[in-house]
């Protein structure tokens, strides 16, 4: 059963219905096991943060910082902050000093609670440049403070304050008094297009989205979710708050390089993932598919196209597939399929909400082909995550984002921009009142930047403004379409379309190194370095032939024309990615100004 209580006493009120239920699970690397944290263990964290902040002095809806990677600490802090009326801001654990500088500033944070040695020495960094900041709370024990530090503590140490609960009719009447427009985060957007604005997410927008989302996917507290995004992300954070309100347990993955492995180790039912994550799957099993005997290459594609037929041309529009075909997709459900989800660890799968980014059509086929219930879905962090998503007793259809969550209002403006309206929806950017203003037309309308449709019910993606380049020639590029046709190929890992205000279409090209280098040594191409490989006229001629390939579809003015293979991927060090690995469009621009330039030469 859903547990609607507002979120500054919501673990507490499980705790009360599941007790020693695991509620949390986490990782134990010295140990190499994973440790369970039951439902009274977490409420009882929680209480003792809360009272722990209110020692501290922490006021009402005073901002509160958490510097940190996946850990279940950082929950604990999370909930804590909420149980006292205060506002919890996450930072992405691979914020750089000038961002958490800046975050630190603009919500004028006093404490800021940091998880490892990165995280903290790069908070001790900005302490002399953000005069709010008073005192840094550090999660991991292994953590070497500065011997000059003055202002940090440990965990336990922090916890030690709140240990005799000294405050506990104070935190009573601070989450009682919670008001629907109290703020709850300020999520700072990870700024693809300009500076960074901090989303202000309210009482209010949870008590909405939590419900929506309920009404129309299946999930019970029999569920045990992988948290493999960081919660930083209103995606993970959202969909986790939903989870623990249907009293799932969540396994919470520290590192996200290592999710292949904790998958495996804990053969969770569901988990948020982005379209990346599956891209990876898919090149996985492909380059398996490649590599393997002929009998074995036959079996496993002959599975695959039974799973697609099966699942994506009947099951998921809602069709009865004919006997045959069901007796067809049984056999490979029990064994090749079977071994396949087993491999990737899941093979208790429920559901796994994809969104964050345009879903290519073979990514979304091929999971749906295997057996795996990817529910896509669109929002954004002004939309407290979830705008539609397919829903599961509905017909779905391939390319769509799903349908539109009851209680969002949604209209389309110029150039079949999305306009939005609903509880969901922020009503501000934190102390941004300009941008606030130009984001909202007179008759409240959030406009999203997203262009798109509806049809049959369901909505489908065409364009994001902001990313449509004009050619020198006056026609409309959409990147990310281009984008999304490359990177399934298996020896592409990432891809950034350039145009705008060029006379042609041509691409920085991320090639999976392993695969390239291992094609050019079985064509006799000697290399010695990755840029005398990606710089060799054969291995360029290769890879734009599979570009050709894919692009048929497109129009002769948008295909991309010319290509350069970089020897090194995109970084965030580099400010060329955003926290959650999205291209930075004018910062690869500026970076790669010489590449672009020389493809655009006579």
């Amino acid at each position: 059963m859903l547990n609607q209580a507002s979120l500054s006493v919501l673990i507490h009120e499980q705790a009360k219905v599941y007790g020693q239920k695991t509620a949390l699970s986490y990782r134990d690397y010295d140990t190499s096991t994973w440790k369970e944290i039951s439902w009274n263990e977490f409420s009882d964290t929680v209480a003792c943060v809360s009272n722990a902040l209110i020692e501290l002095g922490v006021g009402e809806q005073e901002n509160v910082g958490v510097f940190t990677q996946n850990k279940p600490e950082g929950v604990c802090v999370d909930f804590g902050t909420y149980g006292i009326r205060a506002v919890s801001i996450p930072f992405y654990a691979t914020s750089s000093a000038a961002q958490i500088q800046y975050m630190i500033n603009d919500a004028s944070i006093r404490f800021v609670f940091v998880g490892e040695q990165y995280q903290y020495d790069t908070a001790l960094r900005v302490l002399k440049l953000c005069p709010t900041l008073e005192r840094l709370v550090i999660f991991d024990k292994k953590v070497e403070r500065n011997p000059q530090d003055q202002i940090s503590m440990y965990w336990d140490e922090f916890l030690q304050l709140g240990r005799s609960g000294q405050h506990a009719d104070e935190v009573a009447r601070r989450a009682a008094a919670v008001e629907p427009d109290d703020l709850v985060n300020i999520l700072y957007t990870s700024g693809t297009t300009g500076v960074s604005k901090g989303v202000t997410l309210t009482y209010r927008m949870y008590s909405a989205a939590i419900p929506a989302n309920d009404k129309v996917m299946d999930l019970s507290d029999k569920d045990v979710i992988m948290c493999f995004l960081p919660f930083t992300h209103v995606f993970e954070r959202a969909w986790s708050y939903w989870c623990l309100s249907r009293g799932c347990q969540l396994a919470i993955n520290l590192r996200p390089q290592d999710i292949q492995m904790t998958l495996r180790e804990v053969h969770p039912t569901c988990m948020a993932a982005v379209p990346r994550f599956w891209e990876k799957v898919y090149s996985g099993v492909m380059e398996k598919i490649a590599s393997s005997s002929a009998m074995q290459r036959k079996l496993m594609l002959d599975a695959l196209s039974v799973g697609k037929k099966y699942n994506v041309d009947y099951k998921i529009r809602g069709l009865e597939p004919p006997l045959p075909l069901k007796l067809r997709y049984k056999f490979y459900e029990k064994t090749i399929i079977a071994l396949l989800k087993k491999t990737l660890g899941l093979e208790n799968a429920n559901f796994f909400p994809t969104a964050g980014s345009f879903i290519p059509p073979a990514i979304e086929e091929f999971v749906h082909s295997c057996g795996i219930k990817m529910t896509a879905g669109y929002g954004m962090t002004e939309t407290t995550a979830t705008v539609s998503c397919d829903w599961h007793h509905s017909p779905v259809s391939i390319g769509s984002v799903g349908r539109v969550l009851d209680g969002i209002e949604i209209s389309f403006g110029e150039q079949n921009e999305i306009l939005l309206r609903g509880d969901t929806i922020t009503k501000q950017y934190y102390r941004k009142a300009e941008i606030t203003a130009q984001a909202y037309d007179a008759d409240g309308w959030f406009h999203t930047g997203d262009c798109g449709y509806i049809k049959d019910g369901e909505l489908f993606l065409t364009d994001r403004i902001k990313d449509l380049f004009k050619t020198s020639n006056g026609k409309y590029i959409s990147p990310q379409a281009l984008e999304s046709k490359f990177v399934v190929d298996r020896f592409i890992d990432e891809v950034a379309i350039i145009a705008d205000e060029h006379k042609f279409v041509s691409a920085l090209v991320i090639p999976e190194y392993t695969l390239l280098e291992q094609w050019a040594r079985d064509n006799a191409i000697a290399f010695s370095n990755r840029e005398e490989l990606c710089s060799n006229p054969l291995v360029n001629q290769m890879v734009m032939e599979r570009i050709a390939m894919l692009q048929q579809e497109f129009a002769h003015y948008e295909q991309v024309k010319r290509i350069t293979l970089l020897p090194q991927p995109f970084s965030m060090e580099r400010g060329e990615l955003t926290n959650t690995l999205k291209i930075k469009r004018p910062v690869i621009a500026q970076n790669y100004k010489a590449q672009i330039d020389a493809m655009y030469e006579e």
